[in-house]
């Protein structure tokens, strides 16, 4: 399941890619949200993990659908038309990071180590390293795209510092907010994107079958399915352990698929993996110097 998380989160990358050539990038969140919305209902039903009272918290599940789901996704998809498909995922796996940052600035409880700050510093390093904004005219990598993927995992990591201090106090069952959040962001999609042209992505099979199945289905609903079942089995800090996975099967399907992959890239992947790893090292020693003060 670990293994599996991993290709599903890393594989979503090529997809867009495909799909980004045929339709447009909002049209590809909607497609996405449609099909990942489909298993996640499906399951939250069949265990009634929907309940009415869960409507007083409508309004956060609203925020969430909006800035999590609906704005993460379509960042995500307006990043990945512009960039390599393998450098969208190296950028992509730096959510930790920014997710650290929004703790740290909004959480007051959470308190830094020097591992984390080194974490953050290294990370940053490795975005530099891909954005190269020394570059000039001739550059390799659209700086616009690079923006939009920070813009996406930067908006993800504040949302889950939004999630523990309005939603975590009441215990809500993971795959009800899931459900609730990806619902909301497919009724506010299809209120808001232009679906004109939507069915030239019928055009290429493999792109459709790219955006439906691979992105929808699996990438989304049965990610988040995945997710939530590692959650349980293993942890939090071993579950997000599969962003380890994601972008080095990004940037191996990238590289698989025609895609340059330079020894630039290859450092860059190697400072976001080592800015993840020490960040959730980090987080680790923290949590446990908190346990054992508030055992003393």
């Amino acid at each position: 399941m670990f293994v599996l998380l991993g290709l599903f989160w890393g594989s979503n990358f090529i997809y867009m890619k495909w799909a980004a050539e045929l339709i447009t990038p909002a049209q590809i969140t909607l497609l996405r949200v449609f099909f990942g919305f489909l298993p996640l209902a499906l399951v939250a039903w069949r265990k009634g993990v929907i309940h009415r009272d869960q409507l007083r918290h409508l309004p956060h599940f609203f925020v969430m659908a909006v800035l999590a789901t609906a704005f993460y996704y379509f960042a995500i998809a307006e990043g990945t038309a512009l960039l390599p498909s393998g450098i969208a995922g190296v950028l992509g796996g730096s959510i930790s990071l920014f997710t650290t940052i929004a703790t740290l600035l909004f959480l007051r409880t959470e308190k830094p180590n020097a591992l984390m700050l080194i974490g953050v510093l290294v990370g940053f390093a490795g975005i530099v390293l891909i954005a190269r904004p020394w570059e000039g005219s001739d550059r390799t990598i659209d700086i616009t795209g690079v923006f939009w993927m920070l813009a996406a995992t930067t908006i993800l990591g504040v949302s889950y510092v939004y999630v523990r201090r309005f939603l975590s106090l009441h215990n809500l069952p993971p795959l009800a907010l899931a459900t609730w959040q990806t619902g909301l962001a497919l009724l506010v999609l299809l209120l808001v994107v232009d679906r004109t042209g939507t069915g030239d992505i019928l055009q290429n099979w493999h792109a459709a079958a790219g955006v439906a199945i691979g992105l929808g289905v699996l990438g989304t609903g049965m990610a988040f399915l995945i997710y939530y079942y590692l959650l349980q089995e293993l942890g939090a800090v071993a579950a997000s352990g599969a962003t380890y996975i994601t972008p080095n099967v990004a940037l191996l399907i990238g590289w698989a698929t025609g895609e340059h992959v330079g020894m630039p890239e290859i450092v860059a992947i190697i400072l976001v993996l080592t800015s993840v790893a020490m960040l959730q090292i980090g987080w680790q020693k923290a949590v446990n110097q908190m346990e054992r003060a508030a055992s003393i």
